[in-house]
């Protein structure tokens, strides 16, 4: 896809002439704009290991969905633009912070882009595992422009019921989409391989955030995930759902996750036979874990 094309990376093919400074579905025309780059602890124990992931946000979202915990960058509100040659540099300052990998945070808007700042890192030297950190609303031809580049994906599994979708991300056909990103996303790293230190070098993680009151949505992702996956992939289960603003017309969105919950959605992944997983234990949806989005290290 040329730079000077109507948009249609996404499946929402909002047909924005992002590059003549229309933005899109995702807030952003094809100017990059980050809004934070800096060691991050708080991802799965085999991304962040000891020293942190090097964690790059990028401004705005395809999705957007209404509970977002970063919504000031999500909607576009809180952003940095950067030159091409600049984000190739952020990948090194990372690397020289000690960063485990270079972690991107919903690029996928910026996908040309994002593509080619990984094909000149490569070319400079950069061999840290690339992570792709994503809502799972992408489309595979987008998904071939990182194909050798990527080396983890990250991918949300947010709805099975397409009527959640709808209600909470205004979307009629995540789970179709979803489900042919991660097909692509399997197809490209093949099966997890960790290092001796058991820091994840290749494969892919799904993650499951578990909403109030869908426990059964969640069941039936993890169920599909579990049958057509097996041990290719692994799974986490996430309880740090944390409440962001009032939604007078959804009142499950305005109370964490209960102990109860989430322990059922555990439970029956357990009776399915996960083993490929991760687990959340105590208090964790708390604001500590949204980070600061100041333009840090941008």
């Amino acid at each position: 896809m040329e730079m000077n094309d109507i948009c249609n990376l996404c499946p929402r093919n909002c047909g924005a002439n992002r590059a003549a400074g229309q933005r899109g579905y995702c807030k952003e025309t094809w100017e990059i704009r980050l809004a934070r780059a800096a060691l991050h602890l708080w991802e799965k124990p085999c991304i962040s290991g000891s020293g942190g992931s090097g964690t790059v946000f990028f401004t705005g979202c395809s999705l957007g969905c209404v509970y977002c915990q970063n919504r000031t960058v999500s909607s576009g509100q809180t952003g940095k633009a950067v030159s091409l040659e600049r984000l190739v540099d952020i990948f090194f300052e990372l690397k020289e912070q000690g960063a485990h990998n270079i972690n991107l945070v919903t690029p996928d808007h910026y996908l040309p882009q994002t593509a080619q700042a990984l094909r000149q890192a490569k070319d400079k030297g950069l061999a840290l595992p690339v992570v792709y950190n994503c809502s799972g609303y992408e489309k595979p031809e987008s998904l071939r422009l990182l194909d050798g580049l990527v080396q983890i994906y990250l991918p949300d599994f947010k709805y099975w019921d397409d009527q959640l979708g709808l209600k909470y991300s205004r979307v009629p056909d995540y789970r179709l989409h979803a489900s042919r990103a991660l097909a692509e996303m399997v197809r490209q790293t093949g099966f997890p391989v960790f290092d001796r230190d058991g820091m994840m070098k290749q494969g892919v993680i799904v993650r499951r955030l578990v909403l109030p009151e869908h426990t059964e949505d969640s069941k039936n992702v993890i169920r599909y995930l579990y049958e057509t996956y097996g041990s290719r992939i692994y799974i986490s289960i996430m309880n740090q759902y944390t409440p962001v603003g009032s939604h007078p017309d959804m009142p499950e969105l305005n109370r964490k996750l209960t102990e109860e919950e989430y322990d059922q959605v555990v439970d029956y992944a357990i009776s399915l036979g996960v083993e490929n997983g991760f687990i959340q234990e105590g208090e964790t949806a708390e604001e500590s874990f949204i980070p600061a989005f100041t333009t840090e290290g941008v």
